[in-house]
């Protein structure tokens, strides 16, 4: 194990701040995003940033807020690194996220021409994450940071989102979140079962740090590919930001009038829908109910593999949780899987609707992040080829009912396997994206790098 130098690796890579089983947490963030109008001016401002990023190093003392930071391809350039820095980040980081819409479902109301607050656009250069355990540590971090934004005379302020855990850790469906996250090898966070690969003989190991972080070798064994210098890319990592509305009135109408025709009731389908039930017990593990002691178990509520469930009968083939990471229910006893892994982060945005209340017009959704050491074999990958399509698990046109753009030719619909299937359907798209980019998550030592050389102290 090549062990990872956590004091220089930006925190939120390889741990999630958000409240868990009832502890303390950073529940309240906000996200601003900057334009770079002079690069030696914001290179001092890096610099000076720098001694207050989160970092991963292990700490007895938890902090009321603090900063990460990323920048766009059009922010690097911005910073005027040496073309063949510029020139070694791949294609579709250079490209952008708005460049890549179709490829990602992106289109009608999802396409770019319809996003916030100029995401996608090449002015967005540089984004900042605040993350707080009160609403008065996040406004309070918030002034300082604007303040020294608005001192350095080379940034400004073009746009920001805000967002708050919801009481239970639930997201706008109803749903229990961020059970299923990979262990990565050298973190120094818990093992947990199920959130690693897949061990032939049984159990699990953690994931080769090179799939999420630059400079350290992945499950292939080999460094993943990083533009040079090894000063601006070891350590970092590369970050997609989505904000994404969920229709939360669509997506309650379409499970109450299906169940009417299913015969295990609503509650169960909506199970089916994504493969856990509402308080996240695993369908693979209880497929008749919901079980609170395995739902609240860390050692059990990962600990499964698809492996006794080909057919989908106990969770469906098609289910949300199942597409985006199908374990060992395809080829290569896991291998393929690992190699399409990614760390989710980010947070719910607006305020809950009312159960029983039609749609009352208000924005609600969730700030989607994910961080990888490849966007395109990565996340694109994934929501291209397991959430778009469902020809890899031999489900044709269907989408997945969540993310799915539900763009096809013929009505959409989820088939949920049992004697006989049932239909679910027709299906709308029931989450929007609102907008998005893709970021370059520096460690501290490629911070240190970025405000250097913007600034004229290296080549």
């Amino acid at each position: 194990m090549c062990p990872l130098d956590l004091s220089r690796i930006q925190g939120f890579v390889v741990r999630s701040y958000r409240p868990r089983g009832g502890g303390p947490g950073l529940a309240f963030a906000r996200y601003l995003f900057l334009r770079i109008d002079d690069s030696a001016r914001a290179a001092s401002w890096i610099a000076e940033i720098t001694d207050d990023v989160l970092t991963a190093a292990p700490s007895s003392k938890k902090p009321d807020s603090g900063v990460n930071i990323a920048f766009s391809y059009s922010g690097l350039r911005s910073l005027a690194l040496p073309d063949a820095t510029l020139a070694g980040f791949p294609e579709e980081f250079r490209q952008g996220m708005a460049a890549r819409a179709e490829l990602l479902g992106d289109v009608g109301d999802s396409a770019p021409e319809n996003w916030e607050g100029g995401l996608g656009k090449p002015a967005i250069h540089v984004l900042v994450m605040i993350s707080a355990m009160s609403e008065e540590a996040l406004d309070a971090h918030d002034r300082r940071l604007r303040a020294s934004i608005g001192l350095s005379g080379g940034l400004v302020v073009l746009h920001d989102e805000l967002g708050a855990a919801l009481p239970g850790g639930v997201e706008h469906f109803g749903y229990a979140d961020g059970f299923a996250q990979p262990s990565i090898e050298g973190s120094g966070e818990p093992a947990l079962p199920g959130q690693g690969a897949l061990i032939p003989r049984g159990g699990w190991r953690p994931i080769r740090a090179g799939e999420f972080i630059l400079g350290y070798p992945d499950e292939e064994g080999v460094l993943p590919a990083a533009p040079p210098p090894a000063e601006l890319s070891t350590n970092a990592s590369f970050l997609v930001y989505r904000k994404l509305y969920q229709d939360a009135a669509a997506f309650r109408k379409q499970l109450s009038e299906s169940a009417k025709l299913y015969p295990g009731g609503e509650e169960l389908l909506a199970a089916k829908v994504v493969g856990r039930w509402r308080d996240g017990t695993p369908l693979d593990l209880s497929p008749e109910r919901p079980d609170p002691s395995i739902a609240q178990d860390e050692q059990r509520n990962n600990a499964f593999s698809y492996g006794d469930d080909a057919t989908g009968l106990a969770c469906p083939v098609g289910a949300h949780v199942r597409r985006a990471n199908p374990r060992d229910s395809l080829a290569f006893e896991g291998k393929l899987v690992n190699r399409h892994r990614i760390v989710r982060r980010g947070i719910t945005y607006g305020e809950q609707l009312a159960p029983g209340l039609d749609d009352d017009g208000a924005d609600r959704g969730v700030i989607f992040m994910c961080l990888q050491a490849s966007i395109a074999r990565q996340f694109e990958f994934v929501q291209s080829q397991w959430l778009n399509s469902g020809n890899a698990f031999g489900l044709g046109q269907d989408q997945d009912l969540m993310l799915g753009s539900q763009d096809a030719a013929t009505p959409a619909k989820m088939t949920v396997p049992g004697s006989p299937p049932f239909l679910f359907g027709p299906l709308s798209r029931v989450v929007r994206t609102k907008g998005g980019e893709y970021f370059f998550v520096p460690g501290v030592n490629g911070l240190q790098f970025l405000a250097a050389a913007a600034g004229g102290g290296a080549a």
